[in-house]
């Protein structure tokens, strides 16, 4: 089953093939059938190609003209295989090739242009009693070429959007089917409803002018013998506006259409608005239903202080031309917004009340810590115990505790030293800021221990 399909295709194929060459076979001659678009004054060669021996054949042929209205046709050259006539009113005009019927038309005019026609009789050496006839037929044109051109427009003045319209003519001095093409500010201009162009695009009517019109138009001329040819700029001047009109202001916070400042801070507000010619500003304060005018210009200057209370402005724009207004109003608002170094602060407040709670701690318990280490350990009390002590107690060794108890029998005495009281008291007038009040009122006193006599000694006396 495949190698049949495969046969079927191939056969196709051959056939298709074959009918090519057929219908290539039977056209005896054959001319390109393109247009030729020859400048004024060049010459254009009308190649003709043969598909069969002209030696084995008897040859009769016609080259005509007829212009591109199609009326007036006129023969140019008639040949054989041997012979060829040509009108006499173009020979100088004319180069025929005998050989292969090409024909070749110099120095070109515009009455040149139009449909060339050949008609040629062929009766082959086989087939005597067999003529066959081919007929083709080539259209040239004569161009001239185009200068560069030139544009106008009306009005020559600028315009008020939505009330004018404007024409823009383009046009050359020389040149033969010029077309022309449309730019704004270096962009081809498109289709638009409000675009209306003449046939060849020479006229373009904007009709109303809008906003968008406004910029630099040229023009550009071609056609098929010359590039394109561009014109001078000419600028559309539109007037129009106000438009995006807004209040914007550096200072204070802004939340829609309410502006926040801080108390006796110093605001300026701008006002701006898209307009050709530039706006004129009018700035109103609007407070109890009454209206009065602050100021006039672009820029309004604000003093919190004097606002008693939350204000409403308003910044109208005025196109004194084109007679047209735009609003925008807003409300001023003193509050305490804080400085940038109160901003800082509360940014950092997370951590600083921590770290100062801590410090503070540390210096308590410190400065508690150094206080009863002073009212306990005060080297003065030290030295004054140690001078009270007798001289043999502060020369005794330090005992435990544990040793033997019958070397402290005895009966002590506690007796107060005289002078002793007024010394200390100096002394904790000294140190006032250490001691308390209690320590200036102690009375010092030394112990004296009694050993009574033992029965052994009472003997011996």
């Amino acid at each position: 089953m495949e190698a049949t399909g495969r046969t079927v295709l191939c056969a196709c194929s051959a056939f298709c093939l074959l009918f090519i060459l057929t219908e290539v076979s039977s056209e005896l001659i054959h001319i390109d059938p393109s247009v030729s678009h020859v400048t004024e004054g060049d010459s254009v060669f009308l190649s003709v190609k043969t598909n069969f021996s002209p030696d084995k054949a008897d040859i009769q042929g016609t080259w005509f003209h007829t212009g591109m209205s199609g009326t007036n046709t006129r023969m140019l050259v008639t040949f054989t295989k041997t012979n060829e006539i040509c009108n006499m009113k173009h020979c100088d005009q004319l180069v025929f090739n005998n050989s292969t019927f090409s024909l070749e038309i110099k120095n070109l005019n515009r009455k040149d242009e139009g449909d060339y026609h050949l008609s040629i009789n062929i009766k082959h050496d086989n087939k005597p009693g067999d003529i066959e006839k081919e007929e083709k037929t080539v259209r040239v044109t004569v161009d001239v070429p185009v200068s560069n051109p030139a544009i106008e427009k009306s009005p020559s003045y600028a315009v008020i959007e939505d009330k004018a319209n404007v024409t823009w003519t383009c046009s050359v001095e020389n040149g033969t089917r010029v077309m022309f093409k449309w730019f704004r500010d270096n962009v081809a201009l498109g289709p638009s409803d409000r675009y209306h162009y003449s046939q060849d695009n020479a006229t373009l009517l904007i009709s109303p002018v809008r906003k968008e019109d406004k910029g630099s138009y040229h023009c550009v001329a071609s056609n098929p013998v010359t590039r394109g040819q561009h014109s001078r700029a000419v600028e559309l001047n539109v007037y129009y506006g106000p438009y995006n009109l807004e209040v914007n202001s550096v200072q204070g916070l802004r939340t829609g259409e309410v502006f926040t400042i801080n108390p006796g801070e110093l605001v300026f507000f701008e006002c701006q608005a898209d307009s050709n010619p530039p706006n004129s500003y009018v700035w109103i304060s609007k407070t109890r239903n009454a209206t009065q005018i602050v100021t006039e210009g672009p820029r309004l200057e604000v003093r919190s202080y004097r606002l008693a209370q939350a204000e409403e402005y308003l910044c109208r724009a005025f196109n004194n031309v084109t007679q047209k207004q735009d609003e925008a109003q807003f409300t001023l608002v003193v509050a305490s917004l804080g400085t940038g170094k109160e901003k800082h602060t509360q940014e950092g407040s997370s951590v600083s009340p921590l770290a100062v709670i801590t410090v503070c701690s540390f210096f308590v318990i410190g400065c508690m810590l150094l206080f009863f280490l002073r009212r306990t350990c005060h080297p003065k009390r030290v030295l004054m115990s140690i001078y009270n002590k007798p001289f043999s107690e502060q020369k005794r060794p330090h005992r435990s505790g544990h040793e033997d108890a019958t070397e402290d029998f005895g009966i002590y005495e506690f007796v107060s030293i005289p002078g002793k009281t007024e010394s200390a008291q100096a002394s904790c007038r000294s140190l006032a800021h250490l001691e308390s009040i209690q320590d200036m009122h102690t009375t010092i006193y030394d112990v004296i221990r009694h050993v009574p006599e033992t029965p052994s000694h009472s003997l011996l006396k």
